[in-house]
């Protein structure tokens, strides 16, 4: 008897199963955790600020912020297609499991970039948006594009970007830089190689298979434990110039002397220990996105009561609930930053 071979079609899904599916893609090449975190320091830049705009306008504002920082994770995933699907953490992207193609992906990234970047000029200020505009261009550009491939300082250099967002608050608050948001930058700087290079300690195969020169791959573990040592005491400095620059107070000052102690003591547990202990450098990982957290929440509540004892009442600025919303909701979309790089 012959057996006939019948062909079998793919199941599909009902149109709605599909959108929601396609937009879930979409969300993910975001990067929203990524995304949630620099609208977060962005947000702290703008409160800090001694204007704010309107809250609606402060709304609109915050939204543009988070389209753009959306574009940079939606134009990085696009270039990094080819290594994203060699590695394993990030094979699962939607490029790489092909339910979104690169070109649908490039197109997606410049118009939400260029809408990010409009709507920002309108609602606040050229220079606010040509910031936003050349972070996402050295992102893409200078990070992604040039230095993630060619060097081991990639993530020092590189990680200007990521540390733009509260100087991109604060010029839209206030249509010019100051001190206070160079102080922003800096800390975000400063702490973007320890908490990156203990997430690559783990994962140096990953990257060296991939063809990333990441310093634990290029310079092994002992070299980056120390560079991580040494960036990680110039960071505790930094975290100290808000309240130095007067414009954060007495509840900052408390979590940066304990959390500056606690990240410096994780950073030299990491450097003594051995290399088949992966926990140390997790730890330290895990702690540096809570040490971000609770720095800028520190400072969105010190500048709140700042705020508020320098305004009449009848005009103060945001009242306490809705800066308690704003903490919470931060607080649920920053921890866990694993897909950053």
């Amino acid at each position: 008897m012959k057996a006939t071979a019948i062909p079998l079609s793919r199941p599909q899904l009902p149109p709605r199963s599909r959108l929601v599916a396609h937009l879930s893609d979409l969300a993910a090449l975001m990067k929203p955790r990524v995304m949630a975190l620099a609208v977060f320091t962005a947000l702290v830049g703008l409160m800090s600020a001694p204007s704010h705009p309107a809250p609606l306008l402060a709304s609109v504002t915050m939204l543009a912020i988070a389209a753009g920082a959306g574009a940079a994770g939606v134009l990085n995933m696009w270039y990094d297609a080819d290594i994203d699907t060699v590695m394993t953490r990030t094979a699962m992207r939607p490029i790489p499991r092909g339910t979104i193609s690169r070109f649908a992906a490039l197109v997606f990234g410049l118009a939400l970039g260029g809408f990010a970047a409009v709507v920002l000029a309108l609602v606040t200020n050229l220079t606010a948006a040509a910031l936003l505009a050349c972070t996402i261009l050295f992102y893409i550009v200078v990070y992604t594009a040039w230095l993630k491939r060619a060097t081991p300082q990639n993530i020092v250099i590189g990680g200007a970007a990521g540390a733009l967002p509260p100087v991109i608050g604060w010029i839209a608050a206030t249509g010019e830089i100051g001190l206070e948001p160079l102080a922003l930058f800096l800390i975000i700087f400063l702490w973007t190689p320890p908490h990156f290079w203990a997430l690559a300690l783990n994962r140096a195969d990953d990257y060296a298979r991939a063809g990333v020169p990441m310093l634990p791959v290029v310079a092994g573990r002992a070299a980056t434990t120390r560079q991580i040592v040494i960036y990680s005491g110039l960071m505790v400095l930094a975290s100290g110039l808000p309240w130095l620059l007067g414009f954060a107070g007495t509840i900052y000052s408390v979590i940066v002397a304990i959390s500056g102690a606690a990240f410096l003591l994780l950073a030299l547990q990491l450097n003594r220990s051995i290399g088949a202990d992966r926990r140390a450098a997790q730890r330290l990982f895990l702690f540096s996105v809570a040490y971000l957290f609770l720095l800028f929440a520190a400072l969105l509540i010190d500048s709140g009561a700042i705020s508020s004892r320098d305004t009449p009442p009848a005009v103060k600025l945001a009242p306490a609930a809705s800066l308690s919303r704003d903490l919470r909701t931060a607080h649920n979309f920053t921890i866990a930053t694993a897909d950053e790089v």
